[in-house]
């Protein structure tokens, strides 16, 4: 879709910080992070959010997008708990009354660092990250740790 943020980054039109890229999905650090090394998996397939996905009636297309979606969310909290140290949260709302703000399916993998305690109300934008410098050094962990976990 053509007015979609999402769509338009995983083609490529707006840089993003990416940490990885597969023929149906994408993943890149989230704008207004959460935490250092929050990233949003998305898929190249537009889909408004997780209740449109396709089900007992997907195309085998239509499955293998969803499942690398799935793929690469598993390898992105792997990635965060081998890059950060501690956990990570997984978090994908559907529906503005949820929180959705993007009308595109994304999953927000959190990196919840060792000795960390999770905030009681999830907080866009609560971390910044010193530079460009740090933040690109961030994206390339990631992007290792997540190759190794596929």
């Amino acid at each position: 879709m053509d007015d979609c943020i999402f769509c338009r980054i995983a083609g490529g039109e707006i840089p993003s910080a990416k940490v990885y890229e597969g023929k149906r999905a994408v993943a890149f650090l989230d704008a207004a992070p959460m935490s250092k090394g929050h990233l949003l998996v998305v898929p190249r397939a537009h889909w408004k959010d997780l209740a449109a996905v396709p089900g007992s009636g997907a195309t085998e297309e239509e499955r293998a997008a969803y499942a690398e979606v799935c793929d690469v969310v598993r390898a992105a909290a792997r990635a965060a708990v081998e890059v950060f140290g501690g956990g990570a949260n997984v978090l994908q709302c559907t529906g503005e009354e949820a929180g959705q703000t993007v009308g595109h399916l994304h999953f927000h993998v959190i990196p919840r660092p060792k000795g960390g305690k999770v905030p009681p109300e999830f907080v866009s934008g609560a971390y910044r990250y010193a530079d460009d410098a740090d933040r690109a050094a961030t994206a390339a962990a990631l992007r290792a740790a997540i190759a190794k976990a596929l």
